[in-house]
């Protein structure tokens, strides 16, 4: 019955959808002349060359950067970047350092570690701070989407969520770092969605023997109170289950998909799309234009839609739990129960050291919902080994982009480091 309701549900988006595109050209073309979107490119100067971790940023301004492929047990080839060390700070290219793993949110790749200058991004500054750095690129990014048997123009090449970026990409990163910086236990940096696949991993145990430490910038785990009303509309409407069900997989935050879905949303007079970053993640205080610019141009990524579904799906309900395949007949075949299971957050280890830091005006990663999560981890966590950074004025991008972030959150974020 429930199943029935949601098909009934999902055929009248997709019959209203197909309506709004024929006869809402008016409200398109209005909408497009201002949309955020489209206008990047006339508040921005163009690049001359894509904008890349290791050809571009790193070399721009004169690091060392390294290439490296990672291919996951089930078959995603990834692409893994390095600065061994800095140029500036002491050291050297022979000396041994801490490795340092970062792993970017949804829906952007390793870019969004570098894009400002090596006094303001934080790729640099730990590089220049003796750190061997590290930039995960999840599957279906621009360098990693390459795969054992599929092309990223297979269904099933889509046929994932950040479950399997849990399950297969994080510990394929960890390992191959673990192994070649001979065996040394790696410090942890997620934003957004990769805070929610470690503490996923963690809740099971697993790669404890790999990770020293763990920061997480914006930590995302609980949604059900998100602040975001794009992205809570987006999920009472099902929109990512209704393009699912008409055949796309893929996710292009730029790309026509995106488009058809922003005609939608935007003509909701509470959703401001103006400004793009503020309607989904909140407005943040501390973004210079040049990064922004930069940010639009080169960070967006892919995901799949199968994610996002999954992602609307933690918005909807309570608790963390794996992808839910719709009904118990499913989920039987899947996790051999009827609902999926719950990845058991209070079960993390107390001795993990965790660095956690969150702002005031950050609608994904709400003041509420963070509040819950803290209380799940910090209840029971030795003292010593758990801290936490609120910044008041800071919304979810100033974390990573924010011109003043070295001061308020790189430079504790090192310290904490140092004492682990």
């Amino acid at each position: 019955m429930i199943l029935h309701h949601l098909m009934a549900r999902n055929l009248f988006l997709i019959n209203f959808m197909i309506l709004s595109f024929v006869f809402n050209s008016y409200t398109a073309h209005s909408w497009q002349n201002i949309s955020s979107l489209d206008n990047i490119g006339q508040r921005c100067a163009p690049s001359d060359h894509p904008f890349s971790v290791c050809k571009s940023a790193a070399a721009a301004y004169g690091y060392p950067c390294e290439d490296h492929t990672v291919t996951t047990e089930d078959g995603y080839i990834l692409s893994l970047k390095r600065i061994p060390y800095g140029i500036s700070g002491g050291g050297n290219s022979t000396e041994k350092r801490q490795p340092v793993l970062l792993f970017h949110g949804l829906m952007v790749d390793s870019v969004s570690w570098l894009l400002g200058t090596p006094k303001e991004s934080l790729g640099f500054i730990l590089a220049d701070g003796g750190f061997d750095v590290w930039f995960a690129n999840t599957r279906g990014t621009n360098s990693s989407r390459n795969h054992t048997s599929l092309s990223p123009n297979d269904p099933a090449y889509w046929d994932w969520t950040w479950d399997e970026l849990a399950a297969y990409d994080l510990p394929a990163f960890l390992q191959f770092v673990y192994d070649h910086t001979g065996g040394q236990k790696v410090h942890y940096i997620g934003h957004s969605l990769g805070t929610l696949i470690i503490l996923a991993a963690f809740s099971e145990n697993k790669l404890l023997h790999l990770v020293r430490s763990a920061v997480l910038l914006c930590p995302i785990a609980y949604l059900s109170r998100t602040k975001s009303k794009l992205a809570r509309l987006a999920t009472q409407i099902l929109l990512a289950e209704a393009f699912h069900f008409l055949g796309y997989r893929e996710f292009n935050p730029v790309g026509p998909v995106t488009h058809e879905i922003l005609l939608l949303i935007c003509g909701d007079p509470e959703i401001d799309c103006y400004d793009l970053f503020s309607a989904v993640a909140g407005p943040d205080c501390c973004l210079n234009t040049s990064t922004v610019c930069a940010f639009w141009q080169y960070a967006t990524q892919s995901t799949s839609i199968k994610n996002l579904i999954h992602m609307s799906q933690m918005i909807r309900n309570d608790g963390v739990r794996r992808y839910d395949y719709g009904n118990a007949m499913e989920n039987m075949k899947h996790y051999n129960q009827p609902r999926p299971p719950l990845y058991n957050l209070s079960s993390i280890p107390t001795h993990v050291p965790m660095f956690l830091t969150h702002g005031g005006q950050d609608f994904l990663g709400d003041v509420p919902d963070t509040r819950h999560l803290l209380r799940t981890l910090v209840r029971n966590h030795d003292s010593d080994n758990m801290e936490v950074l609120y910044v008041p004025d800071y919304a979810h991008a100033d974390f990573v982009i924010g011109f003043n972030a070295p001061q308020l959150v790189y430079k504790p974020m090192v310290e904490f480091f140092q004492r682990h």
